[in-house]
């Protein structure tokens, strides 16, 4: 706990994250250790100054750790941290910066994306970015899933948008927002493609059939760990 027993800061969390680097890479997959890296590269890239920003990355952090197993000192720590409770600060641009130090000394850095991974979200239904600008009625919004598809330009998953005509699902870009999916379009296809237990089914099968809210609230507990 901090001092007002909120829970640990954003800096005490990078600091247990370098602590236990050893179990943490030995905890998660190639994929999943550099999406790690990614997402700390972002929280380091990120204007000190601008406090929206830092907790947008410090969130991309909490997701990439949520593999770790559920009795790991880091995980344990990770719900305790709220982005209200316990702001970052400044301080954790630079905590984030000799953190990568630390962690990519550690081991070698492995390749960021997996392109044969990739290449399965390019097999769902998708729609050209010409089709997805038409149906926006002008550049789409960040928020979407796009997807780089290098033969053919980038690419947005079809079921973000209503079946035949009109503007995106307005609950896919809220729970978009709190998955990143403009910083890792990947990790939030991949939470609506994948099966759902607590909505019993994939979440993208699932528009129309559930409440916005119970799409809604599914997502903000991945996000705070509930």
């Amino acid at each position: 706990m901090n001092e007002e027993g909120r829970g640990p800061s954003a800096e005490s969390l990078l600091a247990l994250i370098g602590e236990h680097r050893e179990s943490i890479r030995a905890a998660l997959d190639d994929e999943q250790h550099a999406l790690l890296l990614t997402r700390l590269n972002a929280l380091a890239e990120a204007p000190p100054d601008k406090d929206m920003a830092v907790r947008r990355a410090l969130q991309g952090v909490r997701l990439a750790l949520r593999p770790l197993p559920f009795d790991h000192p880091v995980r344990a720590a990770l719900d305790g941290v709220r982005l209200v409770a316990a702001p970052p600060g400044p301080a954790t641009v630079s905590e984030a910066l000799a953190l990568i130090d630390l962690l990519t000394a550690a081991a070698p850095v492995p390749e960021p994306l997996d392109p044969a991974a990739a290449d399965l979200l390019l097999r769902e239904p998708t729609l050209s970015a010409t089709e997805a600008t038409a149906r926006c009625g002008g550049t789409p919004p960040p928020e979407l899933i796009r997807l780089p598809d290098p033969p053919h330009g980038d690419r947005y998953l079809r079921f973000q948008f209503p079946e035949g005509d009109g503007n995106p699902h307005e609950v896919v870009l809220k729970v978009n927002r709190l998955l990143l999916a403009d910083i890792d379009p990947r990790g939030a296809a991949s939470w609506w493609l994948g099966d759902n237990t607590w909505l019993g089914g994939t979440p993208a099968s699932l528009l129309g059939q559930l409440s916005n809210n119970e799409l809604v609230c599914a997502a903000t507990a991945l996000v705070e760990g509930e």
